[in-house]
């Protein structure tokens, strides 16, 4: 057999054993080299009459991360990884997998096509997560989990695309033996009990399902449950069908059943938004400018200034990262309650199972609450999480710039603020940048890095790293009023308030929103975040005549005190969380479209409630990515997707204008600018990209050297 080292695959031999190893750093995809390397380790290995049984595994962490989805349009296809994995299950001698690391999508495919699996006791990820990128499994997958670990289970995993660990993998039947230490040395051994005692191969495709055993309506109930799926409308229930067709077809025909529907969803929108958005986070974390030698600065303790709902929030983020947190609060009792509500956090999410006691109580013990600023003094990194006032943030980094140690890179948490002015209150510039985190800050995913004229290069470079630390998507910003995120946000809401002015009723505008695809309307959002964040903004900003004019009923309802669900009223009513119409709100914006003589409508159609939102996202955007504000359209729509409830299926704000074509919405925006007037002008940037016959996407791969 060969040892060839430029080869992705290789084996060699342990006794009657031959060991064919994955080598495709640094998470194993399955390139089209692999699948060959598979194919020809393999043959060779059911060709040597002195091998016996065969172990399939991979190196480092990873058995195989699943498929190289950069191939999906290259059209290098052959050999299909069914075609592989049937090979092998094929094999007149036992196949064990020896499951070294994850093992996720084709990767779990490999090894459920295998005859036995024993897994390393520390491997946390085996799954079939293809339904997040929009498509199906498609080696397979969908026919032999179900017959290994029963079919409401495997249903389960692969309309989620969660993964499960060894322990749980084993207690479903699915791996026939989990192993501390050396897993290829436990597999090859497992292998020469299986040759002592004559046992062959045990393929999955034979096995069978009960179908009489299961609840009639199983499937009917999966699908009445898909209604807002994250990967949209068309893969989670693709998913469902190709289950159902391991339980009413012969293994044969499910494949093809299988293949039919991941034909079906390759080529659609959701599926192409979805990979889209995939390698769009990965590119965020790239910056440019900044290359791999940068030397990142030391960062082991963090401190927080503020023990409010966003300081607890990023403190919980860095605590559940295993790094000492220092929080800091001007008084006792908000300090004694910040210090209780990231407790009771950590409490709730041990009586969840997501801790044990042990890994809680740690986290607990790495906590500092303290009332005196000069407990931040030998902290590497300070966050900075108080009121949204320019006078008491400059106040707050003239005190951290005296009390801080050098090199200690100091944060502010502003969602709208000038950081290069509150960099000014400093004698060190360029340690400070913003992080703003997005509410609650230890579960929203989003952390916009805010890059300072003065920001040192090993600042930004080690804000980014800790992003990923902490398990967020860091995506870098400029300096502007809002940043990538708010700044289009203003122009978006701007939209909604005149929308409701002309005659859409907030539940008219959330209703269309939600159903075009939003997590959540912007009216509910408002609602849920508080009505009195943007008030208090607007009342510190000078904003355009016309803004102030839109904005003049919301400002209105929260003079009233009305400030969303904390108060129970705001642009609805709720019970609970529950929201119901407040005709009284739509009184007053009608009131209010009287006085400024604006024309009543009969409400607003759906599809423009949709339209005139997007275009005014995507116009701001381009506005934002031409000032270099963002690096990449790609960025921004990292940002809508994993900061505002953008659906990742819809790709994106500037994603969609590429699909819709930018000389058609460039056509759209001119339309409205003639009817609305200065608000709707049109970026110059799409002016040029839709005379040119450019993208988005085009624009960020010149911009990469592509």
């Amino acid at each position: 057999m060969s040892e060839n080292k430029k080869s992705p695959v290789s084996s060699t031999r342990e006794g009657a054993v031959a060991i064919i190893r994955i080598d495709n750093p640094p998470v194993n995809p399955l390139s089209q080299a692999v699948r060959e390397g598979l194919l020809r380790e393999y043959e060779a290995a059911a060709a040597d009459t002195g091998v016996k049984a065969i172990v399939l595994t991979g190196t480092g962490k990873a058995f195989s991360a699943g498929a190289d989805i950069t191939e999906f349009s290259s059209g290098r296809t052959a050999p299909f990884l069914t075609d592989v994995i049937t090979t092998i299950e094929a094999s007149a001698k036992p196949v064990v997998a020896g499951i070294n690391g994850l093992a996720l999508g084709g990767g779990f495919e490999i090894a459920l096509g295998c005859h036995y699996r024993v897994a390393a006791s520390a491997v946390r990820q085996l799954g079939l997560p293809e339904v997040k990128i929009g498509i199906i499994p498609g080696a397979g997958g969908t026919q032999r989990l179900p017959r290994l670990m029963g079919v409401e289970p495997a249903l389960d995993i692969i309309v989620s695309g969660a993964p499960i660990d060894a322990a749980k993998a084993l207690s479903l039947g699915v791996v026939d033996k989990v192993v501390e230490g050396d897993v290829v040395a436990a597999a090859v051994a497992f292998a020469d009990d299986l040759i002592a005692r004559g046992e062959g191969p045990r393929r999955t495709c034979q096995r069978t399902i009960d179908a009489a055993a299961l609840p009639a309506d199983l499937f009917a109930k999966k699908r009445a449950a898909l209604a807002r799926h994250p990967s949209g409308p068309l893969a989670a229930r693709a998913c469902v069908d190709a289950v159902e067709a391991a339980v009413t077809l012969p293994f044969a025909e499910g494949i093809k059943r299988e293949r039919e529907l991941i034909l079906q969803c390759l080529p659609s929108p959701y599926a192409k938004a979805l990979q889209y958005a995939f390698f769009a986070e990965r590119q965020a974390g790239t910056i440019a400018g900044v290359g791999g030698d940068v030397k990142l600065r030391d960062v082991k303790s963090v401190g927080v200034l503020g023990a409010g709902t966003m300081g607890t929030g990023i403190s919980l983020a860095f605590l559940q990262a295993g790094m000492p947190v220092t929080i800091v609060e001007t008084k006792q009792e908000p300090l004694d309650k910040g210090g209780a509500r990231i407790r009771e956090t950590i409490e709730a999410n041990v009586k969840r199972g997501r801790l044990t006691a042990e890994q809680g109580g740690a986290i607990a013990k790495n906590l500092t609450p303290s009332l005196d600023m000069q407990s931040l003094a030998g902290c590497d990194l300070v966050i900075e999480a108080v009121f949204e006032s320019m006078a008491i943030k400059k106040e707050v980094f003239g005190k951290l710039d005296r009390i801080c140690k050098p090199g200690a890179i100091l944060a502010s948490n502003t969602s709208t603020l000038d950081v290069d002015e509150i960099a000014q209150a400093t004698t060190r510039p360029q340690d400070v940048l913003g992080l703003h985190f997005f509410s609650p800050a230890n579960i929203m995913r989003l952390l916009e890095i805010v890059r300072g004229k003065a920001t040192a290069v090993d600042a930004l470079a080690t804000a980014m790293a800790l992003s990923k630390k902490i398990n967020k998507v860091g995506v870098v910003s400029g300096v502007c009023f809002g940043f990538i995120g708010n700044r289009m946000l203003e122009c978006y809401g701007e939209e909604v308030q005149a929308m409701l002015l002309e005659g859409a009723t907030p539940a008219d505008v959330d209703k269309a929103l939600e159903a075009w695809g939003w997590a959540m309307g912007p009216l509910a959002v408002m609602d849920l975040a508080g009505i009195d964040v943007g008030w208090r903004i607007r009342k510190e900003h000078k904003f355009s005549d016309e803004r102030i004019r839109l904005y003049r009923v919301t400002d209105a309802i929260a003079d009233q005190g009305k400030f969303g669900q904390k108060t129970g009223a705001g642009y609805y009513k709720y019970e609970g969380r529950n929201r119901i119409e407040d005709p009284a709100v739509t009184a007053m914006f009608r009131a209010e479209a009287a006085r400024q003589g604006i024309e009543p409508r009969n409400g607003i159609p759906a599809e423009e409630i949709v339209e005139r939102t997007l275009l005014r996202l995507v116009n701001s955007g381009a506005e934002i990515l031409d000032e270099g504000i963002a690096m990449r359209a790609s960025d921004i729509d990292t940002v809508y997707i994993n900061g505002y409830g953008f659906q990742a299926w819809r790709g994106g704000p500037m994603w969609q204008a590429d699909a819709m074509g930018l000389a058609v919405v460039a056509e759209r925006i001119k339309f409205y600018e003639g009817k609305y007037g200065e608000r709707w002008k049109v970026a110059p940037l799409i002016e040029k990209l839709a005379k040119d016959g450019g993208t988005f996407a085009g624009l960020d791969k010149v911009k990469a050297g592509r």
